[in-house]
């Protein structure tokens, strides 16, 4: 088994906690789903927010569905000039046996953009 990192990011429509908590939840989700995880396979989450994004905390979201023993930790993202807004993007460690060219990064919407290079 080996440790892994994976990415991915979603584009919130307003800034309002329960929409945070359901797009966060839906990118957490489906960075499980296309992995074949389960949350006793994560290590750590971090999560980042565009300074535009003020209602919660995104890691709440995981929290909200079952990922409750694994360390998160949420960080503001640099405001820079003409980058996309109310952007939430994570970065999960987890344990598996994919090898890195198998693992699916998450790009929701129109976050696919941001890295067409790796986005699923």
């Amino acid at each position: 088994m080996a440790v892994r990192a994976v990415r991915g990011a979603v584009q919130l429509e307003r800034d309002e906690a329960g929409h945070m908590d359901e797009q966060v939840s839906a990118l957490l989700t489906a960075v499980l789903e296309r992995n074949s995880l389960v949350a006793d396979d994560l290590i750590s989450i971090w999560f980042t927010a565009t300074p535009d994004l003020h209602s919660d905390f995104p890691a709440a979201a995981a929290r909200g569905i079952g990922i409750v023993d694994v360390p998160l930790i949420c960080a503001q993202e640099l405001d820079i000039e003409g980058a996309m807004p109310r952007v939430v993007r994570i970065l999960a460690h987890i344990e598996t046996y994919l090898p890195k060219s198998e693992i699916a990064h998450v790009y929701l919407g129109a976050t696919a953009a941001l890295r067409k290079d790796i986005a699923q």
